[in-house]
């Protein structure tokens, strides 16, 4: 998911560099591609776009971003489902999150496919998580600045944790955050 106005950040952080390599470029190289029969990246973003492109991801465009995170979410679904059994939803902005945790989030999944499975730390969940098709509904019915959260609200008892290291669950929302994880 690549595609938020960044409103708390003030311009399109994913451009915004850690130790040198940005934001989508480091959400796009955690990804194991190989391990997934689809992927995607939502996005508002023709930089974005073409780098997507370049690492072997389909592109979808959220023409309407200020409809909030469900566009995105919704977008990606309809674009998944008739392909996937369960779909990986990764934000962009967890410039900490490694590849290796991701393959081992996959693999937990794979072990519990009925279940919803979340990256966290101390038994918090964070991103990213796996839905099953038995939710595509529902997360297609999202509406708002809401994503895979409300759904989860309503399903608890399905979710799983996977435990992964706390940074790596790190999000950058604002210009502070970016220059408290450079620190």
């Amino acid at each position: 998911m690549a595609a938020g106005n960044a409103a708390r950040f003030g311009e399109n952080k994913l451009s915004a560099a850690v130790d040198g390599k940005t934001l989508i470029e480091r959400a796009l190289d955690a990804v194991p591609i190989e391990k997934l029969s689809a992927a995607c990246v939502v996005t508002q973003y023709d930089e974005v776009e073409m780098l997507a492109m370049r690492h072997g991801f389909r592109c979808i465009r959220n023409d309407r971003p200020e409809d909030g995170l469900s566009r995105t979410v919704r977008l990606g679904t309809e674009a998944l489902k008739g392909e996937c059994d369960a779909i990986l939803y990764l934000v962009s902005d967890q410039p900490l999150l490694r590849r290796e945790s991701i393959a081992a989030l996959l693999a937990f999944y794979r072990a519990h496919p009925d279940h919803i499975v979340g990256a966290s730390h101390g038994g918090k969940r964070g991103n990213p998580c796996v839905f099953p098709a038995k939710y595509f509904p529902a997360l297609s019915a999202l509406t708002g600045d809401v994503g895979g959260s409300a759904v989860i609200r309503e399903h608890e008892d399905d979710l799983l944790l996977f435990e992964i290291d706390k940074e790596e669950l790190i999000d950058v929302d604002t210009p502070q955050a970016l220059n408290d994880l450079k620190k």
